[in-house]
């Protein structure tokens, strides 16, 4: 029997060797090319994918409304799998060799159980094709500011783009439907509820314990949890961000007269909320554009008395504050650097203080496993960084400081609507991304980025907490 697909063109992006050296280049490896082609036929067979091939045909036979994996260059496409393994993954995609009608549908296919990919005989090989992270990408203090502007400093006119009015490039934290029953927030035993004395932010959705997700999605934007329904939409993304904010800040207990440090400012709506609950707040960043907009937004809403932002790494902090908040920052510090910015946590807060974190999380073997790898996200979109798992946190913190996780709230599948947001309105600006410079690999970069990142929340491979950190005796 003959398979066929009906066959598409999908024209092949200009790639400027200057600018993108490893996506220009394809590598010729035979033998490496044969097994990432077997690779590829144990993948489709496992996980039920539809391979389209040049001229209509099928990999093999796959199930009615199958992800799909369209590949319009094979023999570069196996070449570069088998030569970088996921860089090379993500390298081909950049350069147009493959494509996908629904891109999160087919990484969350792959994204499920990806350690069964590769056969149990065979993974011993893995060190012969996995990288290490560069040493020039360690996230030192003299290359931290660096790794920052590789991402952040690429234009605030692209961020603005994507993000809501509020400028939030963090999860947000979505209401669900109003007929459903409110979702039980996580906490360790022992741990404290919400602040006694502190009111809830007006619309403040409870946020939702470890909910198995669907692997895939039938009606983004009314995503189900457990039976209940996030009602995630652009319109309500900036109420969904300053409700993410609130609870952080409420989980802080910030209020009026209290001395906030925030590190990683992002475009400074955290400070701007915080200013305005009459908290005096001093925020660090390493980016020199989220510095100018930020001070420029603080300014405008008439809080530059209340809130200060400074170019200023995290280690460099000084002064004593009450309150200490972070929202996924702790993912760019790095592994090796973890002892220093949980030690700088714990210098700079005062006593009785309380440290609120917002951190991307991932489970501790996965994130053993992948600690020494030179991932494409690493190399393309995050140099420097590693998710950690919330026991790694923990285990840091008491080893290294007073510091106690007393408290750990998960929210994953918010992350998941909001970075299914983010990549619409990408996706729909593709013009004005163009018109801002940035070439056709760049916007497949960026567009894999965010997929990539949605399929790991929805699969559960990533997750999302708010952390609650104190010194023993100061849990009251």
């Amino acid at each position: 029997m003959t398979t066929t697909a009906s066959p598409t063109a999908t024209p092949t992006p200009f790639v400027d060797p200057a600018r993108w050296p490893d996506v220009a280049r394809v590598p010729d490896v035979p033998l490496r090319a044969a097994a990432a082609a077997r690779l590829l036929r144990r993948a489709a067979s496992r996980r039920g994918l539809r391979v389209e091939l040049p001229g209509g045909r099928l990999l093999r036979p796959a199930p009615p409304g199958a992800p799909v994996l369209r590949l319009n260059h094979p023999r570069d496409f196996l070449h570069r799998v088998g030569a970088g393994g996921l860089i090379g993954f993500g390298e081909s995609y950049q350069a147009g060799d493959w494509d996908s009608p629904d891109l999160v549908a087919l990484l969350t296919a792959l994204a499920a159980a990806p350690e069964t990919l590769v056969p149990t005989g065979a993974r011993w090989l893995r060190r012969f094709y996995v990288q290490r992270p560069p040493d020039a990408e360690l996230s030192t203090a003299a290359n931290a500011r660096r790794n920052i502007g590789r991402h952040y400093d690429l234009s605030n006119d692209l961020f603005a783009l994507f993000l809501d009015p509020t400028m939030s490039y963090s999860s947000a934290l979505f209401p669900t439907a109003p007929t459903d029953a409110p979702l039980p927030a996580q906490a360790p035993p022992g741990a404290d509820a919400t602040p006694p004395g502190t009111a809830p932010s007006p619309g403040r959705a409870p946020l939702p314990g470890n909910v198995p997700l669907p692997a895939h999605v039938p009606n983004p934007g009314r995503m189900p949890l457990g039976g209940r329904t996030l009602l995630a939409t652009h319109d309500g993304l900036p109420a969904a961000q300053h409700r993410k904010i609130d609870r952080l800040l409420d989980l802080a207990r910030v209020g009026p007269g209290t001395r906030l440090l925030e590190i990683g400012t992002g475009w400074g709506e955290l400070a701007l909320r915080a200013a305005a609950r009459g908290a005096t707040v001093v925020s660090l960043t390493l980016s020199e554009q989220q510095l100018a907009l930020a001070r420029q937004r603080i300014a405008a809403a008439g809080q530059a008395d209340r809130a200060e932002v400074r170019l200023c790494d995290y280690r460099a902090a000084e002064g004593q504050y009450d309150a200490v908040v972070s929202v996924e920052m702790i993912e760019a510090v790095g592994r090796p650097f973890w002892p220093d910015y949980f030690t700088t946590l714990d210098r700079v807060l005062a006593p009785g203080g309380r440290v609120a974190l917002q951190a991307i999380t991932m489970p501790h073997d996965r994130m053993l496993a992948s600690s020494r790898t030179y991932t494409w996200i690493l190399k393309y979109i995050f140099p420097g960084g590693l998710v950690p798992s919330v026991r790694a946190i923990e285990e840091t913190a008491a080893r290294h400081t007073r510091l106690r996780l007393t408290r750990a709230d998960t929210f994953g599948p918010h992350y998941a609507e909001t970075l299914r947001l983010w990549r619409e309105r990408f996706t729909e600006r593709s013009p004005q991304v163009a018109a801002l410079g940035f070439d056709e690999v760049f916007r497949r970069m960026w567009e894999l980025y965010l997929a990539h990142s949605e399929a790991g929340f929805r699969t559960g491979y990533l997750d999302l907490h708010q952390l609650l950190l104190t010194r023993d005796g100061d849990r009251s």
